[in-house]
């Protein structure tokens, strides 16, 4: 079913992983695509993809660094100018950043950390929100991941950053849901992308695939996830249908958060 026919969305880090796993299922939906990303090339290639998948598909492709707001305010202006409207924003671009313990951590990376996956995120929001509140309706999904609901070893700057998506996507659904517009997060525990792939290289640089065995039996599955998993979540929240669901961060981890007791 075309449940998103006429409908425009926005997706950031729409080049690869979980952004573009989204784009494919909202593209199979009938939804207007904006894809944005800051790498020209792949974000070439991930459209060539989609209209080849789905020829029928209407993608504009905008190339912009979301910690710059200037480049922000530009890719909102282009999807109005486009499509008239923004129906939903995928807040997805981020990094991880390095691997160190909080008295080593190199403290640019740090701030490229926060200035991308928080500030990224919030400049979202704010050149957004005005546009969907025009329209009276709009759904905003957010990406905190499982560094937004526990701690996670020797990741203080992802972690600090996705603790603060969850607490915007609070705050947002506080003050914008009298607009008809939900703002939600998802919470992805470790699902089989370029950034986990590069993840688990920098914890076993000789052996990246024994440390995924090694993580995944941690988890009730005994797996990873796959994108595809996390894109089927994302497209409802983007929805129509997910009209009473606001300010959630959905943990998409197979369980896995379970057992750190209250998240």
């Amino acid at each position: 079913m075309n449940s998103f026919e006429n409908k425009s969305i926005i997706i950031t880090g729409a080049a690869m992983g979980l952004g573009l796993a989204a784009a494919k299922d909202l593209a199979a939906r009938g939804a207007n695509l904006a894809l944005v990303d800051y790498n020209e090339s792949s974000l070439a290639e991930a459209k060539d993809s989609i209209t080849k998948d789905f020829p029928n598909a209407k993608v504009i492709t905008i190339v912009a660094d979301v910690s710059k707001e200037e480049a922000v305010k530009n890719y909102v202006d282009e999807t109005v100018k486009a499509f008239g409207r923004i129906d939903g924003l995928y807040n997805n671009a981020g990094i991880e950043g390095r691997q160190a313990s909080i008295t080593e951590y190199d403290l640019a990376v740090f701030k490229k950390v926060i200035d991308i996956n928080l500030m990224g995120v919030y400049y979202g929001l704010r050149y957004v929100i005005p546009v969907m509140q025009k329209q009276k309706y709009g759904r905003i999904v957010n990406v905190a991941s499982v560094g937004g609901i526990r701690g996670v070893f020797h990741q203080m700057p992802y972690v600090a950053s996705k603790h603060a998506v969850s607490g915007m996507t609070k705050n947002a659904a506080l003050e914008y849901g009298k607009d008809g517009i939900t703002t939600n997060a998802i919470a992805p525990g470790a699902i089989l992308t370029p950034m986990v792939a590069e993840a688990f290289k920098q914890v076993n640089p000789e052996d990246p695939k024994l440390a995924e065995t090694e993580y995944a039996k941690a988890n009730p599955t005994k797996r990873l996830g796959l994108p595809d998993e996390v894109a089927k979540v994302v497209s409802f929240l983007l929805s129509e249908e997910c009209s009473y669901v606001n300010g959630q961060t959905i943990a998409i981890d197979g369980g896995q958060s379970n057992s750190y007791g209250n998240v």
